[in-house]
C-alpha cells in the first residue's frame, strides 16, 4: 500500500552512498521534494531538466530537494553511470544511492520516477509516479510553499 498523505517523512538513512554532499541535513519548517530515479529510466531522463529547474526556482523560497537513485536493473548499480547522469543533467542536490532499497521501502515506493512532496510540517502532502504524475508536482510544491497557483 502506498504511503498515505499526512504521514511523517521517513528517514533517509540506509543509502549505500551519497553524492553531491550528504547525507542531507534537512531543515525543519521547509518544503521537501524527494525524487526517486534510475539511470536506465527514459521518463526519469525526460523529466530531469524540469526537476532541476524546479529545485533551482523554488530553493530560494524554501524548497529542499533530495534525489534517490533506485536501480531498476543490475546495470543501474554502476556508480559511474549515476555520476555521468548527475553531471549531464546538472544535478546539484544531494543524491543518495538506494541500491539496497532501504529508503524506497521506508517510502513504500517501487517506482521511478517517483515524487514525494512533504510540507513545512514534515508530513506527506503529495506523491506521484511517472510523467503524468510529475505534471502535478510543481503545483503541489507551490501550494505547499504557500504560493499562488500559476495562471
Amino acid at each position: 500500500m502506498p504511503m498515505r498523505l499526512g504521514t511523517p517523512m521517513p528517514s533517509l538513512e540506509g543509502a549505500t552512498e551519497w553524492l553531491n554532499g550528504g547525507p542531507p541535513q534537512l531543515e525543519p519548517g521547509k518544503v521537501t521534494l524527494i525524487h526517486f530515479w534510475a539511470v536506465s529510466c527514459h521518463i526519469c531522463h525526460e523529466t530531469m531538466a524540469d526537476v532541476v529547474r524546479i529545485k533551482e526556482q523554488y530553493e530560494p523560497l524554501g524548497l529542499q530537494t533530495v534525489a534517490l537513485h533506485l536501480p531498476r536493473i543490475e546495470a543501474d548499480a554502476d556508480v559511474e553511470k549515476v555520476r555521468e547522469d548527475i553531471r549531464q543533467f546538472g544535478m546539484t542536490q544531494p543524491v543518495g544511492l538506494d541500491h539496497q532499497r532501504h529508503v524506497a521501502d521506508r517510502f513504500e515506493n517501487e517506482y521511478v520516477p517517483a515524487f514525494f512532496v512533504f510540507g513545512k510540517d514534515g508530513t506527506l502532502k503529495f506523491r506521484a509516479a511517472g510523467d503524468k504524475g510529475f505534471q502535478k508536482v510543481e503545483p503541489k510544491i507551490r501550494e505547499a510553499l504557500g504560493l499562488p497557483a500559476e495562471a
